[in-house]
């Protein structure tokens, strides 16, 4: 059955207890909590899942795939299966600005198969850019991912139905969570143009409004395709806009 994700930063377990809680009581549509693994935070993205299950069923934990070492077991598989996760979502992973934090050469399709080889029973994840370069070398990029392993994916979130609409073609027979995240300012439209190589289409507006009509063609559109979505809402009051994104 199609599921509907939602992203949560594991800023600490206080304030992500505090959105789960505030989500379980006014959402019953939502089916999956998927947590990203962010340096500046203590609190790993495992750990962060582990929290989620208290309210959901299910949830899913980003794995960084620079912070693997391959020569070594893999750091939270003990954890992972104490804790009956049984979803990750492999990601490359940005440097971090701190340069005396450790980080390996590892390539997702790498964590990819080492899932595969000492944790089979966990389903793997992978990334979709659908910025990062051409169409042709992200497609190339998905086949090398489902080669290595990987049971679906989590693209990066779309703003344009049309841009959507292309790579669901793509993508046809293969398992997506399809991204949405609200952009509710002139500071974050630079960012995801500068850092991620977005084109907004023209009528895109940084408001509360635009942004919710988007998240409600989105839904539409996965509900008919029978496929999933997550919506990112990062630095978002949660209750007004999935309020919005949700209503019938």
């Amino acid at each position: 059955m199609p599921r509907i994700s939602i992203e949560l930063v594991p800023r600490g377990e206080a304030a992500i207890r505090e959105e789960l809680e505030l989500l379980k009581n006014n959402f019953t549509c939502i089916d999956l909590i998927n947590v990203p693994e962010l340096l500046r935070y203590e609190l790993h993205s495992w750990e962060g899942a582990t929290v989620a299950k208290e309210f959901y069923r299910e949830a899913m934990p980003h794995i960084r795939a620079i912070d693997i070492d391959l020569d070594k077991p893999l750091p939270m598989a003990s954890y992972l299966v104490e804790h009956k996760i049984s979803e990750v979502l492999v990601i490359t992973g940005d440097p971090p600005q701190d340069m005396g934090r450790t980080i390996y050469p590892t390539v997702s399709t790498d964590v990819i198969r080492k899932f595969r080889d000492e944790l089979p029973h966990i389903k793997v994840y992978a990334g979709l850019d659908q910025y990062r370069s051409s169409m042709r070398q992200e497609e190339y990029n998905i086949r090398r991912k489902i080669q290595a392993g990987a049971a679906g994916f989590f693209t990066q979130p779309f703003f344009d139905l049309r841009y959507l609409e292309i790579y669901a073609e793509i993508l046809a027979g293969v398992e997506v969570y399809w991204g949405v995240s609200p952009v509710l300012s002139e500071r974050s439209v630079n960012y995801w143009e500068s850092k991620n190589n977005v084109i907004f289409p023209k009528a895109f507006q940084p408001t509360l409004e635009w942004n919710i009509d988007f998240a409600r063609q989105a839904l539409a559109f996965v509900k008919k395709q029978d496929a999933n979505i997550y919506l990112m809402p990062i630095k978002t009051n949660l209750l007004p806009y999935l309020r919005g994104a949700f209503a019938k």
